[in-house]
């Protein structure tokens, strides 16, 4: 069985690491592929079926797509892979009829049967002349055509039985049962509260990946509304886990998320302003944030001086790591220098249309 799973680019390696770590600990074989075709924020994966004795000793096919979607932190979608290729000719109507024939050559008979409903939902990125909405019709098109030689298809575009995905990334085209649903993974049912610019749950495991924690104690200095906190203490972090927020709106509103989330005892939220970290924190092993960057802060023109100010407070409390993401790389990397820091690992990760800069550092 294969399956390409989404993520967010720039995370790939880090996903693909989760997964391997998962089929190995339900005793799964398979091989897993970040980045096929060259296509950023995806992984596909193949795993041998497996099968296991319920209560009564029957035997069972064990839900390979199930246990990712419950498990997977860093995922956003688990489609089943039914073919994929390379569009030979990206003009509109040419590409829209390859499309259409190969996915009415596709063993769609397999996947659902006619009894069953059905929606198409399209996906593209890259320069086309065509849209998402295209690609959605041309396949669902061809789908019930293919299911039209056995019997009367049954389209349900609200509430299907089975959704298929059709993506196109520049010129390569997948076609998939996206068994996660129309909620993407990273869409964390805890969340009750909005903060307007929230990071996305799969990045802020990333980053926890990323800081290597080894049980000490952990801050998130302007922890808006608790994503990275929160994600942490759904892992059984045993470390003392803190947030900072200098705004009581998105204070209470991390607060509510967490107690939503059913953990709100394991975290200590301080009001607070993390340019005067010093005053809350003598000392704490690891540092990480989503920090204010572009319309996130309103004036692009204060946050080399907010950078340099907290930056110089971390640098007085700080024992190990810290990891950072921005858009700001010439105002952090001064701020970082500047305060004695030193960066280990960089890398560039997407997340709501920009691709921000990740920093660890020590």
């Amino acid at each position: 069985m294969k399956f390409m799973l989404t993520t967010s680019r720039g995370i790939e390696d880090l996903a693909k690491k989760e997964v391997e770590m998962l089929l190995g600990s339900a005793g799964l074989k398979g091989k897993v592929e970040e980045k096929p075709f060259d296509v950023e924020g995806r992984i596909l994966t193949e795993v041998e079926k497996a099968y296991y004795s319920d209560d009564k000793g029957k035997k069972r096919e064990f839900e390979i797509a199930s246990f990712l979607n419950e498990n997977s932190k860093l995922l956003h979608r688990v489609i089943l892979h039914i073919s994929s290729t390379k569009i030979s000719n990206l003009e509109k109507g040419k590409a829209l009829q390859e499309i259409y024939n190969f996915v009415l050559n596709s063993p769609i008979e397999k996947y659902i049967k006619v009894s069953e409903t059905f929606a198409v939902r399209g996906f593209r990125k890259g320069e086309h002349e065509f849209t998402s909405i295209d690609i959605a019709k041309t396949v669902g098109s061809a789908i019930y055509d293919k299911l039209s030689k056995l019997g009367t298809p049954r389209v349900n575009l609200d509430h299907p039985t089975v959704i298929f995905r059709a993506e196109i990334i520049n010129d390569v085209f997948f076609l998939g049962i996206d068994t996660t649903g129309d909620s993407s993974l990273h869409k964390r049912p805890w969340r009750v509260y909005d903060h307007p610019a929230h990071l996305k749950a799969s990045i802020a495991n990333a980053m926890i990946e990323l800081a290597g924690l080894d049980g000490g104690s952990i801050v998130d200095p302007m922890c808006g509304s608790g994503t990275i906190l929160i994600e942490l203490a759904l892992r059984g972090y045993e470390g003392r886990i803190i947030g900072i927020e200098k705004y009581k709106k998105h204070l209470k509103g991390a607060k509510m998320n967490a107690l939503a989330a059913g953990v709100i005892d394991r975290i200590k939220f301080i009001h607070g302003d993390a340019t005067k970290l010093s005053q809350y924190l003598e000392s704490v092993d690891f540092a990480t944030s989503n920090l204010p960057y572009g319309l996130k802060i309103g004036r692009k023109s204060t946050i080399p001086t907010l950078y340099m100010k907290f930056f110089a407070e971390l640098s007085e409390v700080l024992g190990k790591k810290g990891v950072f993401i921005t858009t700001e790389k010439n105002a952090i990397e001064k701020a970082i220098d500047e305060n004695g820091f030193k960066v280990i690992h960089h890398r560039l990760i997407g997340h709501g249309g920009l691709m921000v800069h990740c920093y660890v550092i020590k």
